[in-house]
């Protein structure tokens, strides 16, 4: 039941992402040259509106806190980011909106997928040489989050409210994700259609 349960979320996000332009690298490219920000101002908006939904339901006991999830900090995590970025910014695609964009019907999308299955595994392959650089060993205490979460069983960095710092940079984001223009300089942002 869980995985059919998957199956129908990823296809209902595939479909919001599709919907939004995500999927067609045009679109995607426009946001991240800040030439065309509806994207960008549907992307801060849902991450700070989920961010306030999560840490304001922790605190009133409606959602688990047990179902939080902290990855370990390690420089190897940083530099996978600046990677992921920068072949965002090539490809004109992320891993979700590469999927959801095969999904579709986009050829290019299927050669993004493969090229990042081909990197997975190339990764997976030369394991041991990353772990022994030291590129994966914990930073800052690794499993950490910016403020204390009661019993999440993660540290904070700072002596704040977890929960409280996240719904604040929640709602910095939804207020960010309302003051941006559609475009720049007063410019009109056009519609794209999807290719």
């Amino acid at each position: 039941m869980s995985i059919l349960l998957a199956i129908l979320i990823g296809a209902a996000f595939g479909f919001v992402l599709d919907r939004i332009g995500a999927t067609n690298p045009t679109v995607i490219t426009g946001m991240l040259t800040l030439r065309r920000l509806a994207l960008m101002k549907t992307i801060l908006l849902a991450i700070g509106t989920g961010s306030i939904l999560m840490f304001g339901g922790q605190m009133l006991g409606l959602v688990d806190v047990a179902h939080m999830s902290v990855k370990s900090a390690y420089i190897g995590v940083f530099i996978g980011g600046l990677l992921l970025g920068l072949g965002w910014a090539a490809a004109g695609y992320c891993p979700g909106t590469g999927v959801a964009a095969a999904a579709t019907g986009r050829k290019d999308a299927l050669f993004f997928i493969a090229g990042g299955l081909l990197g997975a595994a190339a990764y997976m392959a030369t394991y041991p040489a990353w772990k022994a650089t030291g590129l994966l060993d914990s930073v800052a205490g690794g499993k950490v989050t910016l403020g204390e979460v009661p019993e999440s069983g993660y540290d904070g960095l700072f002596a704040v409210s977890g929960d409280l710092l996240g719904i604040a940079l929640g709602l910095v984001f939804v207020v960010v994700a309302f003051a941006l223009p559609l475009a720049p300089g007063g410019r009109t942002s056009r519609a794209v259609p999807a290719e």
